[in-house]
């Protein structure tokens, strides 16, 4: 796949302004954890990751989809991270995440992309965040939130072109266009954006991706003869980024690429580094004879007296119980492999006459730079892809960052006290911020 042009427009692309991080501390306490784990990010990564997406798409604005607390990297650090390496708009899952952005200070344009009946529609219409809506029930519902504070929802109407999951199919789009254009003629709504999304586009080749496109520009056809004019129109996932420039229209909404993560086939290219390192110590370690069984049900046994070491991860911390004989780590300069059922709070792996001792590091995945798994290679491993394995240890161990300078945090803390007023459920949405996190200033700058 090609890469991004030579050029950086990182530097010189607007940067909607975040006025801080509502009084975070970015230096948190490291919360203790047996057998000191962790999951280590790097800002710098996500930052240039970003860079890298926007240089490759060119004139589309880049909106980097921070759901699920980042994709398990931390909403609030990947988001700021995104925006300083180039992206304009971010995109959530959930109206709760978006109210924690503004709480946080952020002022970029953000997405809600679940459209849901009966949710805080009024709390999020009051701060600025755009909402999707794939129904007429829905519009009129977001209208009406909308009239009792007398601001005007910005809105995003999904069509379902094929993905068979969220939105308006093409039989009931003329329906939702009408609904939305009778109440942004009431003042009670604004079409700001038309959207699908791509059900294959990792799968190279894929006929649903020109299926999905034809009708994609169709019912912008149809909007624009109603009448609508939304300013952005958007339809590309990371692996539609990377592969697939027909569909980029006016914004492309990577999530997983922003990490440096993608589903695509052997997974992504080699400009994209992966955030995030997940790393622990052995707690454990001893001499076993030959034909010792390993772990619940003895599903492992071993060839040889050899030396086990007990890792204190298993399936409650995010190691699939899947990973079972197959998970590999990394020990000494050497892979192993999990030997045994993964537990519920341990595994053990068997590293032979390696000369481990308790306290050695273990990385799980990690960029690969030492050869270390990546999580692209737990996933081919164990059949899923990679966006699974990183969120699997989303807020169940200490998160640290790094890529920040002491300077970033300092002006980080002086900018926050300046954070955009929100609605109490905002406030509130202060207690969802990033699980046990410390800033690591000193390893490179973003």
């Amino acid at each position: 796949m090609p890469g991004p042009p030579a050029a950086n427009r990182a530097a010189t692309r607007p940067r909607p302004h975040i006025s801080g991080q509502g009084g975070e501390r970015l230096l948190a306490h490291l919360m203790a954890m047996d057998g000191h784990s962790e999951a280590i990010v790097d800002l710098a990564a996500i930052r240039s990751n970003v860079a890298a997406l926007a240089e490759h798409v060119g004139t589309a604005e880049v909106m980097a989809v921070v759901k699920s607390d980042g994709y398990g990297h931390g909403l609030v650090r990947t988001a700021t991270a995104a925006l300083a390496g180039g992206a304009t708009w971010l995109g959530v899952g959930h109206i709760e995440e978006a109210l924690t952005l503004r709480a946080a200070g952020f002022t970029a344009p953000v997405l809600c992309l679940l459209a849901s009946p009966d949710a805080p529609h009024r709390d999020a219409i009051a701060v600025g965040v755009d909402l999707s809506a794939g129904t007429a029930s829905l519009i009129r519902q977001i209208g009406a939130a909308a009239g009792t504070i007398g601001v005007a929802a910005r809105v995003h109407l999904k069509a379902d072109t094929g993905m068979s999951r969220g939105g308006a199919p093409m039989a009931r789009w003329p329906e939702l266009l009408d609904a939305a254009l009778a109440e942004q003629a009431a003042g009670r709504c604004e079409i700001i954006g038309i959207w699908s999304h791509l059900a294959c586009a990792d799968i190279p080749g894929h006929r649903s991706v020109d299926t999905q496109l034809a009708a994609f520009r169709e019912a912008l056809g149809q909007a624009e003869r109603a009448g609508a004019r939304p300013a952005v129109r958007h339809l590309a996932n990371t692996p539609a980024l990377l592969t697939r420039p027909d569909t980029w229209f006016d914004l492309v909404r990577p999530g997983g690429g922003v990490t440096g993560l993608c589903t695509l086939p052997g997974g992504p290219p080699g400009w994209l580094r992966p955030a995030m390192t997940v790393r622990t110590h052995l707690v454990q370690v001893k001499r076993i004879a030959r034909g010792t069984g390993v772990s619940y049900g003895h599903r492992y046994m071993t060839g040889t007296e050899t030396s086990l070491g007990l890792v204190p991860l298993g399936y409650n911390e995010g190691i699939p119980r899947a990973g079972t004989n197959t998970a590999p780590v990394f020990i000494r300069g050497q892979r192993l492999t999990v030997a045994g059922t993964v537990c519920m709070n341990q595994c053990v792996v068997d590293a032979g006459d390696l000369p481990v001792e308790a306290g050695d590091e273990v990385v799980l995945f990690g960029p690969g730079d030492h050869g270390e798994p990546t999580a692209q290679e737990w996933a081919d491993l164990l059949g899923t892809v990679s966006y699974d394995i990183v969120t699997r240890f989303t807020g169940k161990i200490p998160r640290s960052y790094c890529g920040v300078t002491e300077a970033d945090v300092a002006e980080a803390a002086v900018a926050g006290a300046g954070g955009t007023a929100v609605l109490p459920a905002a406030a509130r949405a202060r207690g969802a911020s990033d699980h046990a996190e410390v800033a690591h200033p000193r390893v490179q700058e973003v």
